[in-house]
Order: C-alpha cells, then structure tokens, then sequence
C-alpha cells in the first residue's frame, strides 16, 4: 500500500473526529487546553508526541509533489514544529495557546478546519 494512502486512511479519520469535537463541543475542548497549559508534564507529553508524530510523517512521507499528497507532508512538517516549540518554548506557547483559547471563534475555525483536512483525507485514503 503506498505511504500517501496508509497516511490518509490513519490521520483522515483522527482528523474528522477532532473537529467535530472541537465543533460539538467547544466548552469541554477549552477546558482540556486549559489543562494542558497549566501542566508541565502534560504539554512536555503532548510535545512529545507532536515531536514523534511529525518525525514519523517526515521520514516515511516528505513527498513535495502538487495534489493532496503534500497536504500529509506539510502536516508532518507543522507537528514536527509544534512538538520543538512545546518542548523548548513552553512560555511562548502558553502564551500563544491562551491567546487562542481567549478566542471565541477559533476553536470553531480549528474544528472547521480539522474536519475540511480529514474529510480529504478520508475521500483520498478510502476511495
């Protein structure tokens, strides 16, 4: 099975699913990135992971190519960035996330845009 496909049929679901959360329940998503700022060992985990995901997207998947498959790439790109910022830059993503949070509309512009993203990617994986 190529990478592109295999890619798509794991992040397209995952995608879809946190934007509908993020869409069906913004309250309770505010409140968990509340948490996550406030704790140390938490946003440390979730840079971790962030870290992991976008080095494993990287080195199995850093297609430049024109069509949705640079879609996974750059998404691979921008974990591997969040997960630097939140292990080395604590501060300024605090800062950042609460600034966002602050926000009445951007969860619903995330969920938006977490559900365009995985719907694609469910379409590209699963046709």
């Amino acid at each position: 099975m190529d990478a592109s496909i295999l890619i798509a049929r794991l992040m397209g679901p995952t995608l879809a699913i946190i934007g509908l959360v993020a869409l069906r329940d913004p309250d309770g998503l505010r409140a968990v990135g509340r948490e996550l700022l406030e704790s140390r060992a938490l946003l440390y985990l979730a840079g971790i992971l962030a870290l992991l995901i976008g080095l494993a997207i990287v080195n199995t998947h850093n297609r430049w190519v024109l069509g949705w498959p640079v879609m996974i790439t750059i998404y691979g790109w921008l974990a591997l960035l969040a997960g630097v910022m939140r292990l080395c830059f604590r501060d300024r993503v605090r800062a950042m996330g609460e600034a966002m949070l602050a926000r009445s509309h951007a969860l619903r512009v995330i969920g938006i845009a977490h559900l365009a993203l995985g719907g694609l990617l469910i379409v590209m994986g699963y046709r």
